[in-house]
């Protein structure tokens, strides 16, 4: 190898050091690797190939190792002295020489070995810092930019840090138009290890969006005084999220929704105008009920005996369309936020057309 190639050859280490964020110690060990392989193959060595990179001289050598020895039994390790003679003016018994090889002798199989090597090296970092930057970020909300938009599926190609993910038409809010070169914040739900690389699960439509965007807009939430206890979601129309105070002079509602509503206009502006229903949170069903079921005024909630999780709750007569909600949504996300299964029924005991609501 000429001094130009071998310059050549760490500038291009360097290189991808550089853009790549990859060790070149990391990718010079793959490389060894495969010289030491392919001239083991090439010259039936016993694994006595010694391999010498060193950036800074600007060297690369290899080498077969072999020991002087008076009676030759391992033509493989072993050599004479006077064949030793080639390599070192005064071979001694017992020493060991080195008998160096030019790259050129390698073949074309040991290049390729390298070579092959080198981008095998290269794919199994990136692989391995995309699987950290999505572990570092599993759960989390993340600035992603927007890549491709596929035009069939709608399904959107999306990058952040070192990695690509995909969001599934199912996993966008409603009816949301992303365009290419946009950026988006999507949700990390899972990141899981397949045979083609680290994969994140990316999302839009999952709970964990809502309270990642509470805790960037509410100082109160992100520091722990003001805690999200439950959230229930239905992406693009509603959302009702229960907080709890564990400071007395912090009202939780209040600091969610902001000086005139300027945090929580923030967070329905991200989620493209869905409704935001934030509700206090009580240890006691009762009370956690009928607060769930606003914007309604609930008279009563009678806890049903059981304890199987199942309450009535008494609406005044002209809010029981409110109670239930467009299509049962209200009552729907109601019953999700707290976990019990509530009959919603008017004061009067009669449902006439309130029912159509």
């Amino acid at each position: 190898m000429t001094t130009k190639e071998r310059t050549e050859f760490f500038e291009a280490l360097r290189m991808l050091e550089k853009e790549k964020d990859i060790p070149a110690d990391y990718l010079m060990e793959k490389i060894r690797t495969a010289i030491v392989s392919a001239v083991n193959k090439d010259y039936d060595t016993k694994d006595n190939v010694e391999v010498v990179m060193d950036p800074e001289k600007n060297a690369f050598t290899v080498a077969i190792r072999k020991e002087i020895v008076e009676e030759l039994e391992d033509p493989k390790t072993q050599i004479l002295p006077d064949a030793a003679k080639q390599y070192t003016k005064k071979p001694v018994i017992g020493k060991f020489v080195n008998i160096p090889l030019e790259p050129k002798q390698f073949g074309r199989v040991a290049a390729q070995a390298a070579k092959h090597t080198i981008h095998q090296g290269i794919r199994e970092a990136e692989k391995g810092q995309q699987m950290e930057e999505f572990q570092r970020n599993n759960q989390e909300l993340v600035t992603a930019l927007v890549r491709r938009v596929d035009p069939r599926t709608g399904a959107v190609t999306v990058e952040f840090g070192k990695g690509e993910a995909v969001l599934p038409k199912t996993e966008q809010i409603g009816d949301e138009v992303i365009t290419e070169g946009s950026r988006i914040k999507v949700y990390i739900v899972d990141v899981k290890s397949t045979e083609s690389g680290p994969r994140a699960l990316i999302s839009r439509t999952h709970h964990g969006l809502v309270k990642r965007l509470f805790e960037m807009e509410v100082p109160e939430i992100f520091n722990g005084v003001v805690e999200v206890k439950a959230i229930s979601r239905e992406a693009g129309s509603r959302t009702k999220i229960a907080v709890l105070s564990h400071d007395e002079n912090v009202n939780a509602i209040s600091a969610c929704i902001g000086l005139r509503g300027a945090r929580i206009a923030g967070i329905v502006e991200e989620l493209g105008g869905e409704k935001i229903d934030v509700i206090e949170y009580s240890e006691d069903p009762a009370v956690f009920i009928a607060a769930a079921l606003s914007p309604a005024k609930v008279l009563n909630v009678e806890i049903d005996p059981s304890g199987e999780k199942a309450c009535r709750a008494t609406v005044p007569d002209g809010q029981l369309s409110l109670a239930i909600g467009n299509k049962g949504q209200n009552a729907r996300l109601a019953a999700r936020l707290t976990g019990w299964k509530i009959d919603i029924r008017p004061e009067s005991g009669f449902y006439g057309e309130e029912n159509e609501g």
